[in-house]
């Protein structure tokens, strides 16, 4: 039983809620029993297990935690344990969308409208980040993630205007780029086409998860 906030484990923990420490050490944590579910339905183990009330007294866990209502399992795991499966034939590309809970949502989208993986630029959140991993639901367990240029071809823009209607576009890849921002020119010039979702008058976009959600369903209602 851990009794003292000196653990080695729980220092990792604590290291971890730092991009730097994860990047540094391969690692991140899931804290929640139904995260540490999912991550073992997918076939990956925790390299470490806490377990309040188990191994660790709850008041030591609670202090670790980063959720307003502690758990009772914290796991940590290896980031090289995420899917390295076969890619789907389609998926989103997220050029500097660099919200972790937008993240985290549209890697939940990938896996609930596909398969589909999820392809991330050098500017996107972590997706192994604490936020990231909760609005993934214990999707990041499950979809395959990919650099931004591993990202097959043809690529689909995702632009608020001028583009082709959405259900008419034919890509493997949706490439959506930050709310503010957008797509950068370059980026666009390395799409093979774009496709616009229609909007009601008077509205000007669509939250890049909202966004992504809609593509790939288009994507799954298009005929073979």
């Amino acid at each position: 039983m851990i009794t003292s906030a000196d653990n080695r484990t729980l220092k990792l923990v604590r290291r971890l809620a730092a991009a730097r420490q994860r990047d540094k050490l391969g690692l991140f944590v899931c804290e929640g029993e139904d995260l540490v579910d999912a991550a073992r339905a997918a076939g990956v183990e925790p390299v470490e297990l806490l377990v309040a009330g188990e191994n660790v007294e709850p008041r030591l866990l609670a202090d670790v935690s980063a959720l307003g209502h502690p758990p009772r399992v914290i796991g940590v795991f290896r980031r090289d344990d995420l899917p390295r499966r076969d890619m789907p034939p389609v998926g989103l590309a997220l050029w500097r969308v660099g919200d972790p809970g937008n993240v985290g949502t549209l890697i939940r989208t990938a896996d609930a409208l596909g398969p589909a993986f999820v392809a991330l630029s050098d500017g996107c959140a972590d997706p192994t980040g604490p936020k990231a991993v909760r609005a993934s639901m214990g999707a990041l367990f499950r979809v395959p993630l990919v650099s931004f240029d591993e990202a097959p071809r043809p690529w689909v823009a995702l632009v608020p205007h001028g583009g082709r209607a959405l259900a008419e576009a034919r890509g493997a890849t949706f490439v959506l780029g930050a709310e503010r921002e957008g797509l950068p020119k370059d980026v666009l010039a390395r799409c093979d086409e774009r496709a616009t979702i229609p909007l009601a008058d008077g509205a000007e976009s669509l939250n890049v998860a909202a966004a992504g959600a809609i593509a790939l369903y288009e994507a799954s209602r298009a005929p073979a």
